[in-house]
């Protein structure tokens, strides 16, 4: 005979309905956004040490419980710096903490580029059509047929190393995904009953656009906004990585995987920490993303409940 609900200890109980809880809202990765940007707006006044002061007898200094021995000479770690320092004795966990405002501006860029602009445009394409539809797609088609890299690499030698460009190219890379999906979306509903009827009754192209097509589309744009967010952390650590990115002594993620490079097989913390922060951050952007999708659809929607 199958134990009932009520039957179940209070124990059981009580993780059946926090694991139920935790499946339908997304406590994890909506923790490890709320730490992003916790530590984005208010890093320079929470991190322990100066993130860019360097000191030459803190180097390579280990992550706290660990020790580390270059010939006769050992260091162990301790809480002064518990994710241990860098190549020059710049403590990790400060760096990681500061530098999490330049992936903090980024998803910024992304949600008010790329939401806004992006969903203007795919809206205006799709239903306008004609020329001015041709144009935009054309557009889209050639952007993303450039490999991002290497034109990245090639403003950056020509205009110089600098935070407006990384922006600038993170910018103009936010808004493509949007029109795509955006613009498909607009084609079907301009043919509903409801935008015809609104055209009947002399409404203008204007007034249809953002009262009838835009609350069809926003949802599909702020999924695509959670997943783009993601994708423009790594695609700004990348840049950084590469020497193309965020300048020094700016603190930034990529930056310190980049400077750590050197040292992964007696430094190993100062590339591993960034690197676990930028995976934590990217996946919880994508769960959000996969959730706020299923929260959204009224088809996914019912199946969750």
């Amino acid at each position: 005979m199958e134990m009932t609900t009520t039957a179940r200890p209070p124990v059981i109980r009580q993780f059946a309905a926090t694991w139920q809880f935790i499946r339908r809202w997304p406590v994890i990765p909506g923790a490890v956004i709320a730490l992003l940007v916790v530590m984005g707006l208010f890093g320079p006044y929470i991190a322990p040490h100066d993130p860019v002061i360097a000191s030459a007898l803190d180097r390579h200094i280990p992550p706290v419980g660990m020790e580390t021995c270059l010939g006769t000479k050992c260091k162990s770690g301790s809480w002064t710096h518990p994710l241990g320092t860098d190549h020059v004795g710049r403590d990790v966990l400060s760096r990681i903490i500061v530098g999490s405002r330049i992936s903090l501006i980024v998803a910024a860029l992304s949600l008010v580029v790329g939401l806004i602009v992006g969903t203007s445009i795919g809206m205006i394409s799709g239903y306008l059509g004609g020329v001015f539809d041709e144009i935009i797609t054309r557009i889209v088609d050639i952007w993303l047929a450039l490999p991002f890299l290497m034109v990245a690499l090639l403003v950056v030698l020509i205009f110089g190393q600098s935070l407006g460009v990384v922006f600038l190219l993170l910018a103009v890379l936010s808004w493509v995904g949007f029109v795509r999906v955006v613009r498909a979306q607009t084609l079907q509903l301009k043919e509903m009953d409801y935008v015809a009827l609104a055209r009947i009754a002399g409404a203008s192209p204007n007034r249809i656009i953002w009262r009838h097509v835009l609350p069809g589309v926003i949802n599909s744009a702020i999924v695509i906004a959670t997943l783009n967010v993601g994708n423009l952390i790594l695609a700004e650590a990348t840049l950084s990585f590469l020497g193309a990115g965020i300048p020094p002594p700016t603190p930034a993620w990529g930056v310190l995987i980049s400077e750590g490079r050197e040292y992964i097989s007696t430094a190993w913390w100062q590339t591993a920490f960034p690197g676990v922060g930028i995976f934590l951050v990217v996946m919880s952007l994508n769960f959000l993303g996969d959730w706020a999708r299923d929260r959204f659809d009224p088809r996914l929607r019912q199946l969750m409940e």
